[in-house]
This record gives C-alpha cells, sequence and structure tokens, in this order.
C-alpha cells in the first residue's frame, strides 16, 4: 500500500502486505460476495490459514467452492509490515488490536474493492482482530469466528505480557538496536516463557522429562528466527487489548470456539463469559490436548460448523 496510518496519527509510506487466497470467488457486479479473511495469532502469518484445510473440501464447513478466503500477515507480522522489515526496529510506530484491524481493512479495500466480507475467523489474536473488527465496523462482516481468544487480555495473560516485556527491556541492547548474543539469548528465553502455554497442562504433565526437556529446548532454538523488536510489539498490543464494554455492538453473527484445556483462554474465564455477553452468539467447547493449539483439529467439530455455515452462501 501507497501509506498507513496508525491511530497515534503516525504515518508510514510504501507498506509491504503479505497474503495469500485460495477458493472461488463470486461476484455481484465487480463485488466478490463471498469472501473470508483468515487471522492468525501473534508472530504468525497467512501460513495459520492451513489449520482450516482439513475442512475445505466438498461439503465441508469451509468449502472451497463456495467460499474465497483471504489470509493476510498482519500489521507487526514480519512478511507484512514491521519493525523488523521495515528497518524501523524500535523506532517503529506503537501500533494496537485497532491498528491491525484498518490495516486489514485498507487492505482489502485496495487490493480486492472488498468493503464488505462473509466472515472473518481468527485464532488466538486473530480473535482478538475478528471481535474488534465487528465492534468498529458493525457491518462489515456477516459473522466472526473468535477461536480459543478471549474479549481481553487479564490476569495471568496479561501477567505473562508483562513478564516477556521485563525479560526484553532488561536486556541494554534492546534500546541500543543491536543484535548479538545477548539479544538473542533475550529472544530465546522471552518465547521460553510462552512454553507452558501451548498444549493442555495434562498432555505436559503425560510427557516424560527427557522429551519436555528436549521439546523446550527446540522450542528455544526455533524462536530464535524471531525478531525482538516483533515480539515486543505484538506482546504490547495484545497486552493492552480489552473490548469487553464494547462486546454489545457486535451485530455479526458469532461462533466462538474455545477448548476446556487451553491454558490461555479457558472456557471458564473467556469463551463462555463472552458467549454471553454477545447477544445471540454461540460457543462450541472443544476437548482437546493440543489446548491452546486446538484449531489444529478443527474436524472434530466439523458438525457444529457445517451448521453455523449453513447460514452463509449458497
Amino acid at each position: 500500500m501507497d501509506s498507513f496510518e496508525f491511530t497515534n496519527g503516525e504515518v508510514l509510506k510504501t507498506v509491504n502486505v503479505e497474503f495469500m487466497t485460495f477458493g472461488t470467488p463470486k461476484y455481484d457486479g465487480n463485488l466478490i460476495t463471498n469472501a473470508i479473511v483468515y487471522c492468525h495469532g501473534s508472530l504468525g502469518n497467512f501460513t495459520s490459514v492451513k489449520k482450516i484445510f482439513p475442512l475445505i473440501h466438498e461439503n465441508a464447513p469451509f468449502d472451497e467452492n463456495k467460499y474465497f478466503f483471504i489470509s493476510i500477515s498482519a500489521l507487526g507480522s514480519p512478511g507484512s509490515c514491521s519493525p523488523s522489515s521495515t528497518g524501523l526496529k524500535n523506532k517503529f510506530p506503537s501500533y494496537t488490536i485497532e491498528d491491525v484491524v484498518n490495516f486489514q481493512k485498507q487492505f482489502l479495500a485496495e487490493k480486492f474493492n472488498i468493503n464488505h466480507v462473509l466472515g472473518i475467523i481468527g485464532n488466538s489474536m486473530g480473535g482478538f482482530v475478528a471481535l474488534t473488527s465487528a465492534i468498529l465496523y458493525p457491518d462489515f462482516a456477516d459473522f466472526i469466528m473468535p477461536g480459543v481468544s478471549s474479549y481481553k487480555v487479564a490476569g495471568h495473560d496479561y501477567i505473562l505480557s508483562k513478564f516477556v516485556n521485563e525479560i526484553i527491556t532488561s536486556d541494554e541492547n534492546y534500546e541500543n538496536g543491536i543484535s548479538n548474543d545477548s539479544i538473542k539469548r533475550t529472544i530465546r528465553l522471552a518465547s521460553l516463557a510462552e512454553f507452558n502455554f501451548g498444549v493442555s497442562k495434562e498432555a505436559l504433565r503425560a510427557t516424560p522429562k527427557d522429551e519436555l526437556s528436549q521439546n523446550f529446548e527446540e522450542y528455544g532454538e526455533e524462536s530464535l528466527f524471531l525478531d525482538v523488536y516483533d515480539i515486543k510489539y505484538c506482546n504490547e498490543a495484545c497486552m493492552n487489548y480489552d473490548v469487553e464494554n464494547d462486546l454489545d455492538k457486535i451485530k455479526s453473527k458469532t461462533f466462538i470456539i474455545s477448548c476446556a484445556q487451553d491454558p490461555h483462554f479457558p472456557p471458564e474465564l473467556d469463551g463462555i463469559p463472552m458467549s454471553e455477553m454477545i447477544k445471540g452468539s454461540q460457543i462450541v467447547i472443544m476437548d482437546s490436548q493440543l489446548g491452546h493449539l486446538c484449531f489444529n483439529e478443527l474436524e472434530t467439530i466439523a458438525d457444529e460448523l457445517n451448521e453455523f455455515m449453513k447460514n452463509f452462501g449458497e
């Protein structure tokens, strides 16, 4: 895009947006009428949409013959416009989930001439994006599907984010913009703070200690491809997210996916209260040892998804 203006008034020129599409666009004149946008979790990218691939075959909930999917690497993701990809590092404009929504909405309008979508599916942070979009632009999406997500970051999740920030800012090289062994160690520690919040507590408990230790080390090593500024900016955008008092503005039909074993957003604290605050919403609570990663097993709720998606498309 030629430019993007943040909610704080800062403007970046020549803004990259990474995306992919698949499926079958349908038109009313020159307007696409069956677009579904997929929103990934924190520090993810457009490839997260692969989580729904087991459900895109004929007669499946997300039949690619019925729908046109657009998956975008969000503002802050290194494939799109981010602290690392722009080279701005800690001089990158501070952004919020509202900025992530506006970035996506502007791109859809400029690239596809889309000012209305059939739906928005989002897992984790992507759920924040779906909910915020439905609040800020109540007529934008016919449906939203926030999964393993919430209406605010609070309690243990807020403290986890504070802890990640503390690790990052304690490194004197962070402010200097220097990438060295110290920063690599900081990236590893900041990422390892999240290790316990993926699969369920039961799955972790059942894993032998030597295997668990190996998984822990591999998780830390895999994090080294991340950028410390991308981590911190995304972490702060999520940490400050709270739309609890605006849920009554949502007009989109809402299908909430929670997981009983999710250590990040347990249903009793997040999904269920949210379903009670969003008028007419539906909720399904998955039973998955993958916990927060349960979107990798969406086929287990194919029947519920099919029933909901019957309301949309042909």
